[in-house]
């Protein structure tokens, strides 16, 4: 179940939310764990009982690392045992196939993999239960003692298949005690609204045209044509991924809860550094706080940092997916992040705006190819065509016509993706007041009703980052 599907907007949601409400404080930890466990069975009922698995793991280490938490090696051994367990499955399910299919071409062998589909959302709720119990053992947080609330924190619907990752210290207190006022709802509403609409009517209309500009051979594409798609699929994968995080957030404050904000206008940057502090911002600061400042951080040496970083890069790539594309983007990253960190920072610095926010676009796009193509010859030869290399023409009478049937999708897509919507909207509730709040509550009505629209008649719904 997605959460841009008619079943959830106007079946799942609304049950959820009536019996939520309607059950006493103690018990809503409860039925949302279970309204949870439903959401998540209703894709995969084999893989839930994976997910139960972790929780009960992960909520009996912590309370083994604190009982143990004055004899290190018991409570390292846990600790140890706990991290290895995750990775084990995690590994399983995402990276076997990966690790045999090398084996097999690096070896001459021929062993098989099982063919499993990867359990919606592992590598968050994986991620998820690992910092609680790096958290426990830091002595950070106290460990939960109640199954159920704990099992609210791994399971919670919202935020379960794809993110934002929470650590369990940002909602720790919440799962103990929270409100929800009228006024906390309506927000709720006004963020899930926003990314409905960012992910039905920006997202998936503007990604039918790279699904289009991606299936043309290479040879027959322009470098207009390549141009326009791969810009279809930056914006894209853009409107997608923070629709959905939108959406998960406004879900978050109808039941309750704060979750972390997970983009930011990443794409009026103006250095790749910067686009990486506003890009999926929970995985970022995921990884610094359990892999990067482990490991050093920036503590030891320009040497060592540089060796941090480089691990660190690894690793996003490869979290992404079990795909040597997927290394290869993390560590394009990597290696453009540590020259800024080196000296590129301080130029950019001394230059014009615009030139910064036209290389972090420029180097961002290029990284969206080697991200989309899983072949990576394939991902060459895209960025060859992109600059004249193997394209047929510059351009052709079918980049024209997609140049004109979307040219003003193209600048609506622009416009949303810096911070100039919010702004206005927030003049006009301020500057009319109650005049104001009628205006924008009309204006997330029409989005909420045209993105029903285009969900009666859907043809074209991914989610992108369900595979992850």
């Amino acid at each position: 179940m997605v959460f841009s599907s008619l079943i959830f907007l106007f079946l799942f949601l609304p049950a959820a939310l009536l019996i939520y409400y309607l059950s006493p404080g103690k018990l809503k930890n409860a039925v949302l764990f279970a309204a949870s466990l439903v959401f998540y069975a209703w894709g995969e009922p084999i893989y839930i009982v994976i997910m139960i698995f972790s929780t009960i793991f992960d909520y009996a280490n912590g309370l083994l690392i604190d009982k143990y938490r004055h004899r290190k090696p018991i409570s390292r051994a846990v600790l140890i045992g706990s991290i290895g367990g995750n990775l084990a499955i995690l590994g399983f399910f995402k990276y076997a196939g990966f690790v045999i299919q090398n084996v097999n071409e690096l070896f001459g062998l021929s062993l098989q993999a099982a063919d499993l589909p990867l359990p919606i959302g592992i590598s968050f709720y994986t991620f998820q239960t690992m910092s609680y119990i790096a958290d426990v053992y830091r002595g950070k947080v106290p460990p939960q003692r109640n199954m159920i609330n704990f099992g609210t924190y791994v399971a919670m619907f919202p935020q379960l298949v794809a993110g934002p990752i929470v650590k369990y210290g940002d909602i720790a207190k919440q799962l103990a005690s929270r409100k929800v006022t009228l006024e906390r709802f309506g927000e709720g509403a006004k963020w899930f609204i926003r990314g409905l609409v960012k992910k039905v009517l920006l997202a998936n209309n503007i990604g039918m045209l790279w699904t289009s500009v991606k299936s043309t051979p290479l040879e027959e594409l322009s470098v207009l044509s390549a141009w326009l798609g791969i810009l279809a699929f930056t914006f894209q994968i853009y409107f997608d991924f923070s629709g959905y995080s939108d959406m998960a957030r406004g879900l978050g404050k109808m039941f309750g809860f704060d979750l972390p904000q997970n983009f930011n206008y990443p794409y009026i940057s103006r250095s790749v550094t910067e686009f990486w502090r506003r890009w999926h911002i929970s995985l970022g600061s995921w990884f610094r706080e359990y892999v990067y400042i482990p490991l050093g951080g920036n503590r030891r040496g320009l040497r060592k940092q540089l060796r941090n970083l480089l691990i660190v890069w690894f690793l996003t790539g490869l979290w992404h997916g079990a795909s040597w594309n997927f290394v290869v983007w993390g560590l394009y990253f990597g290696f453009i992040v540590t020259v800024e960190k080196l000296f590129l920072l301080k130029w950019l610095t001394r230059w014009p705006n615009w030139t910064g926010h036209l290389y972090t676009l420029l180097i961002v796009i290029l990284g969206w190819v080697l991200f989309e193509y899983e072949h990576l010859p394939s991902a060459w030869a895209f960025i060859g065509t992109m600059f004249g290399l193997g394209a047929h023409e510059w351009v052709d009478r079918q980049a024209l016509y997609d140049l004109l049937t979307n040219g003003g999708l193209f600048v609506l897509l622009a416009i949303c993706a810096t911070p100039l919507p919010r702004k206005m909207v927030e003049l006009v509730e301020r500057r009319w007041n109650r005049g104001g709040v009628i205006v924008v509550t009309t204006f997330y009505t029409i989005g909420l009703i045209l993105s029903t629209a285009y969900l009666v008649d859907e043809s074209y719904n991914p989610f992108m980052y369900f595979r992850f």
